[in-house]
């Protein structure tokens, strides 16, 4: 396999054959949570996209030296070091220069630090020995899929808000279904992504 094609299958694995949350269910905290409004929604998909591809790029480095040194047992916690020192960096930036998207996010912001996607996302570049490029690509279309899931979320969780539903299955119950049928429709993506690219 060529290294464009390769790039371009783990990209479009990433975003939908095996979406973050839809997929390998990391990141449901703020998926739930920040998924009330588009914008939101949005922006803080964008804000977990910017700190995956950042946390990939100084990470992979770091993971060579851990190599080489044979600290390997070291690389979680070295690594969620790593994610909090970034997302503080992010939370800066947002509060100076985007206020009303940081207070919008809130709670959930400081949250990026603890999900488990951003672990989740250079953990398995590791594990899968991705080359650098390869795990730049991976880390992109991670995050470009958290978004994408964030936004029809969000977009369907607004709709809910016009609906009629059931006393028994309103709040978590209804938010929790919807979620699943967002996740099904995802799966469809499979056969295509193999296809295409297998």
């Amino acid at each position: 396999m060529t290294m464009t094609k390769e790039w371009v299958s783990v990209f479009f694995a990433s975003i939908l054959t095996s979406n973050f949350v839809l997929a390998r269910f990391l990141g449901i905290c703020p998926f739930l949570g920040v998924s009330k409004q588009v914008r939101t929604a949005s922006g803080m998909g964008l804000a977990v996209t910017f700190v995956m591809v950042l946390s990939t790029a100084v990470i992979y480095p770091v993971n060579l030296l851990l190599d080489r040194y044979h600290l390997e047992y070291l690389q979680t916690v070295v690594f969620i070091l790593i994610i909090a020192a970034l997302v503080q960096f992010v939370e800066i930036a947002l509060k100076r220069y985007a206020k009303p998207l940081y207070r919008s996010l809130g709670i959930y912001l400081p949250l990026i630090t603890t999900n488990c996607a951003v672990l989740g996302v250079v953990l398995i570049n590791v594990r899968e020995n991705y080359a650098f490029g390869t795990s730049m690509v991976s880390s992109l279309g991670a995050g470009i899929g958290f978004l994408l899931a964030m936004v029809i979320f969000a977009g369907v969780r607004q709709r809910m808000e016009e609906c009629d539903i059931p006393k028994a299955f309103a709040g978590l119950p209804a938010t929790l279904i919807a979620a699943s049928i967002v996740s099904l429709s995802f799966l469809g993506f499979g056969g295509v992504v193999e296809k295409l690219f297998g």
